[in-house]
């Protein structure tokens, strides 16, 4: 039974890791979408840069076992869009806007892909307190 519990624990721990490196990724993908559109602040200036979630995993010494968690943030180098907009005041010489390096498809098919897996995480800690809660009634009976 003692060995009952701890293998509940583990499974917990390991999930609840998995709630919240995934409820990070939604955060940063959020800010992501929401500045998909702005502009640098001065005239010929860089706009936000799109930052891409990475994960770390770790063994968890005290439940024996590995856990996930969010790890560096970091910044996506890639190209941005560039518009030609003379009349904007943060166009540059040429007459071009740059915008973020941000697709919105793209982190709108992330955050689906993270809340789904915050969602099975979610129903892992589900099935496991069902368990819990199954195996006191048995104990009681």
């Amino acid at each position: 039974m003692a060995n009952d519990v701890g293998d509940f624990q583990r499974s917990m721990s390991i999930a609840t890791s998995g709630l919240r490196a995934q409820a990070g990724r939604m955060r940063v993908i959020s800010e992501n979408i929401a500045n998909a559109d702005s502009t640098a602040t001065t005239a010929g200036g860089d706009p936000y840069r799109r930052k891409i979630p990475t994960f770390s995993s770790a063994l968890d010494r005290s439940l024996d076992a590995r856990t996930v968690t969010l790890g560096r943030v970091r910044t996506d180098t890639s190209d941005f869009r560039v518009k030609h907009e003379p009349s904007n005041p943060v166009a540059d010489a040429a007459g071009n806007v740059k915008y973020p390096n941000v697709n919105p498809l793209v982190e709108m098919t992330d955050m689906r892909e993270a809340q789904r897996s915050y969602e099975a995480n979610l129903n892992i800690i589900s099935a496991t307190r069902r368990m819990i809660q199954r195996t006191l009634d048995i104990l009681r009976s």
